[in-house]
């Protein structure tokens, strides 16, 4: 028996094994929360940079930087998740081209939960609650006194080997001692090859005794490993009242903290 014989055994179980391996599913790029939470005893972090323009007239606009904002989830059980929400950034409000009132400091935390409670089964698709409490006061250099909150339902449907939809419905209460934003997403995504995965969305906000801000983008993400993604995204205001536009790059990694 020559060493090639003994070799291509263990190259076909190493293939057969890696091929099992499901691969890291992430809430980023896109607006639309996954419905799957992590995996139980599994930690995953998802990191992201993004710049955004929110523009209110020729001469004035505020300009965003998130660098970063960090999304960290534990697997408590195989359906329930704790969540950590934490962004850093820096906000520029520019008036007549003239920049001003500049501010960097932490712009969120937010702790939480996701608790899938349905299974995806033909038609019916996974279901899944997404709650975070918005801790205000840990906002620098300016913090709030009144906290926020905010939940989504996010329901997800695989139509075929390669493509799947997933959709979120929830509401969003910048601090409670405001009316709070209903808010909506709905993301087509498709899975060009075994490395690459696509998606383009709608996704927008209504407040009360206000016109609705809707919005448009789309992404990429390459996995580099199973346990290993990299992202890209672009979006843009699609009505007077959410005229901007962003763009963001990140990524994903999780482990095994026990058996």
């Amino acid at each position: 028996m020559n060493k090639l014989s003994l070799v291509i055994p263990f190259i076909l179980i190493y293939s057969v094994v890696f091929a099992q391996v499901e691969k890291i599913d992430t809430d980023r790029p896109d607006q639309t929360e996954s419905a799957n939470t992590v995996p139980k005893k599994w930690m995953q972090f998802e990191l992201g940079f993004l710049m955004q323009t929110d523009t209110y007239s020729k001469k004035e606009k505020d300009i965003t930087y998130q660098h970063p904002t960090l999304l960290t989830r534990y697997g408590l059980t195989n359906n329930f998740e704790l969540r950590l929400i934490t962004t850093y950034g820096t906000k520029l409000h520019k008036n007549n081209h003239i920049s001003s009132n500049r501010k960097t400091g932490m712009q969120s935390v937010q702790v939480g939960g996701k608790l899938n409670f349905v299974k995806e089964k033909q038609w019916q698709p996974t279901i899944t609650l997404i709650a975070h409490y918005d801790i205000r006061r840990f906002q620098t250099p300016q913090h709030d006194s009144v906290d926020g909150a905010n939940f989504k339902i996010s329901l997800q449907h695989t139509l075929s080997k390669k493509i799947s939809l997933g959709y979120n419905l929830g509401m969003e209460w910048e601090n409670f001692s405001i009316s709070p934003a209903y808010t909506y997403t709905i993301a087509p995504g498709i899975d060009f090859n075994e490395n690459w995965y696509g998606y383009v969305e709608l996704f927008g906000s209504i407040y009360k005794n206000e016109k609705p801000q809707h919005r448009f983008d789309a992404g990429l993400a390459w996995y580099a490993k199973p346990d290993l993604k990299f992202d890209i995204s672009a979006g843009t205001g699609i009505s007077k009242e959410a005229a901007g536009w962003y763009i963001a790059v990140g990524g994903s990694y999780r482990f095994k903290t026990g058996k």
